[in-house]
């Protein structure tokens, strides 16, 4: 029988407060009010961490990136709703608590406290928002991954500005049919970066995902299921597709 368990108050890790100064020869770019020194905002991401481990977690696997990539983006670190009910595969190597975002059967067909999970992650994008994007590894990968669908259909996310960005990093589709055919049920819009291992158990399922994007961008890195670290190729893409998301909120 599933176990319902109550929505505890959304916990937080730490934020990134992230401003950009425009050097004197570009403040034309950055400021409509004639002000050298007008404060432009950040792509802002909330970011989604995997299965049974925690935001602190992810900000210290997302911290494997340089300066050069952290520096240009303000990153919001959520833990998931539900305390781990089960053994989590970082014990050992990060410290607890650990937290998953919804359960699910053995088929990952069927899953208990979906709705919860949506309810709790629009209700904190409402109280700290606004965000420009997702960023998710793993299971936050695929909650991510699957959010602007369901935000086009109704099902999650209506009372918050459109997701316009997603860094998915170890992703998959959901399996749910209840979900998916609201989740994709038409090509996924957003600006999109995706990171696929080599020897990630769910390459195949993050393929198929890349498949349903709208021209995404794709880092091909040689570790398994995990965060890589950024190599020069890698590295290029990334400060590209960062730039790219910048420059499309500066000429909003």
């Amino acid at each position: 029988m599933a176990i319902n368990l109550c929505v505890p108050k959304p916990q937080v890790s730490t934020t990134f407060l992230l401003y950009k100064f425009p050097d004197r020869e570009d403040s034309h770019k950055f400021c409509k009010m004639g002000s050298e020194a007008e404060i432009v905002r950040k792509p802002r991401f909330l970011c989604l961490h995997g299965f049974r481990t925690s935001g602190e977690i992810l900000k210290t696997q997302v911290h494997k990136w340089p300066e050069s990539v952290l520096q240009k983006l303000d990153l919001v670190y959520l833990d998931a709703p539900f305390p781990s009910q089960g053994k989590s595969d970082v014990e050992g190597i990060f410290d607890p608590p650990y937290y998953e975002w919804f359960q699910f059967n053995k088929e990952f067909v069927e899953y208990t406290n979906f709705d919860e999970c949506l309810a709790y992650i629009e209700d904190f994008m409402i109280k700290n928002g606004p965000f420009d994007g997702l960023l998710g590894f793993s299971q936050g990968a695929i909650l991510s991954a699957g959010l602007p669908g369901l935000q086009a259909t109704g099902v999650a996310l209506t009372k918050v500005p459109k997701i316009k960005f997603l860094i998915i990093i170890g992703g998959a589709m959901f399996k749910s049919p209840s979900v998916a055919e609201k989740a994709y049920d038409s090509p996924i819009k957003c600006t999109s970066l995706h990171f696929l291992g080599k020897t990630d158990f769910l390459k195949e399922y993050g393929m198929e995902l890349v498949k349903k994007c709208v021209d995404p961008v794709v880092i091909h890195h040689p570790k398994g299921h995990t965060i890589p670290r950024l190599d020069e190729k890698g590295l290029e893409t990334m400060l590209s597709f960062v730039d790219k998301i910048q420059n499309m909120l500066l000429d909003k």
